[in-house]
């Protein structure tokens, strides 16, 4: 496996599929890298050669921030919103979705496992 920003991508792969599998780099940003590399996206990582694969690590380094530096910085942005009190902060806290969706029925990837709330039993005469 080549070894580019801490991760092994795969070799059996396209190489524009291939660089997605770094955090950070989406399909579009793998083509303007190898675009820029010079290299063409449909080669497959086992036939890039070192010098293919250093040009592409330091396209990387230089133009993109990957892996776990973007993860942190995810991380701190979500934790200003939670300490100025915002209503998307709120929202990271209590573990609710964020973007407007409903919660009425849906949102159990956010809400967790359903929670069964018991009925109040009817008093007797």
């Amino acid at each position: 496996m080549a070894r580019i920003a801490g991760v092994d991508i795969p070799r059996k792969k396209r190489g524009a599929i291939s660089l997605t599998y770094i955090y950070g780099i989406g399909r579009n940003n793998a083509l303007q890298i190898l675009e820029s590399a010079g290299i063409d996206p449909n080669k497959k990582v086992d036939d890039w050669d070192d010098k293919e694969i250093t040009m592409i690590r330091n396209i990387i380094n230089e133009q993109f921030k990957v892996e776990g530096s973007l993860r942190s910085e995810v991380q701190m942005n979500i934790k200003r919103l939670m300490d100025i009190g915002s209503y998307r902060g709120i929202r990271h806290r209590i573990g609710l979705p964020l973007r407007g969706q409903k919660t009425k029925n849906n949102a159990r990837t956010r809400k967790g496992k359903k929670k069964t709330v018991a009925n109040k039993k009817k008093a007797t005469k």
